[in-house]
């Protein structure tokens, strides 16, 4: 019997917002600029009570049946492609926490352990995996969801039926005619509606929407590097409008946040307003290389998404095989 032991350590934020000094960084050159005007726009945008008191699913509430049928409709080919990135060994700079694949004795059984928060293991995020202010997701107090048994609420096991939805890639090295973005560039909502025009797709809700920066590929070219502290990503900007559009979930090839954040005293705000503040699940560390080569060769951005975490009572997440089927 293969007994797989899943370290759920959380990365960066380890449960609530972090917070750095950014003042030596990029310029800080639109809102939100600081933690003022970060807790401005939490405040504004978030879906806290949008779905009841007791609200468990955050913006996968999105996801009706005929939003899961128009998905299905969408594999026309039959084609599939894997978003998941090849659980890695080694350590790196990229990779403090390898996965570790143990063979018994023989040899017909084996052990799994992956500590997957961070920035190498493909994932989604489950709602109570980040904090602000000592809340999570819906208002909830930190006392009564984080405890050492796992989470009260809002655990990856909400997600056990799992998630059939409208894929769209977001190829921005395609749209400036990179082969990838340098780390610390930033994604502005400008950048997210000109590859709407050039792409031919209009966002809308109930999709997951994946950035594709190009990390992997550079990674090939380059090697490893230290993507916690430098690497390409949304802007924090980008909130709002994600919100508006009704996004359900949200991915990159890292972990959605441009890194340095260009948001004086806070580390990842991406990360807290769509977790904490909109309640959408992320999927980090997908390797959207693979997609875009068949979204290229079909020409169309657009596909069936799908989704099984695994059913972790109380987990902050999972490993997860993600995938897109033209």
């Amino acid at each position: 019997m293969v007994r797989a032991l899943l370290t759920a350590i959380c990365f960066a934020a380890a449960l609530s917002y972090s917070t750095v000094d950014t003042s030596t960084q990029a310029p800080l050159s639109r809102a939100p600029r600081n933690a003022a005007e970060f807790d401005t726009m939490f405040q504004q945008i978030k879906n806290w009570g949008r779905w009841g008191a007791n609200d468990q699913l955050g913006s996968a509430n999105l996801l009706t049946d005929a939003k899961r049928k128009q998905a299905i409709r969408l594999a026309k080919t039959g084609q599939s492609v894997s978003l998941s990135h090849q659980l890695m060994t080694d350590k790196a700079d990229d990779n403090t926490s390898p996965f570790e694949h143990t063979m018994l004795t023989g040899f017909s059984m084996d052990n799994y352990r992956v500590s997957y928060h961070g920035y190498a293991h493909s994932h989604i995020d489950g709602l109570c995996h980040i904090l602000y202010k000592d809340q999570t997701y819906n208002g909830y107090a930190r006392a009564d969801v984080n405890t050492d048994k796992g989470c009260t609420k809002l655990g990856i096991d909400n997600l056990k039926q799992g998630v059939i939805t409208r894929g769209v890639l977001i190829d921005i090295p395609r749209l400036r005619g990179l082969p990838y973005l340098e780390p610390g560039t930033a994604v502005y909502v400008e950048d997210l509606e000109a590859w709407e025009k050039k792409a031919g797709v209009k966002i809308g809700p109930g999709d997951a929407i994946l950035l594709r920066t190009g990390r992997w590929a550079r990674r090939d070219k380059v090697g490893p590097w230290a993507v916690g502290r430098n690497a390409a990503g949304f802007h924090a900007s980008v909130a709002p409008w994600i919100k508006a559009r009704g996004v359900a979930f949200v991915g990159s090839d890292a972990a959605q946040d441009v890194v340095p954040s260009m948001v004086q005293d806070i580390a990842l705000p991406v990360h807290v307003l769509l977790l904490t503040g909109l309640g959408i699940n992320l999927l980090d560390n997908q390797d959207l290389e693979g997609v875009a080569v068949m979204a290229a060769r079909l020409n169309r951005w657009e596909f069936m998404l799908t989704i099984a975490p695994l059913v972790v009572t109380g987990g902050t997440g999972s490993p997860a095989n993600i995938l897109a089927t033209f």
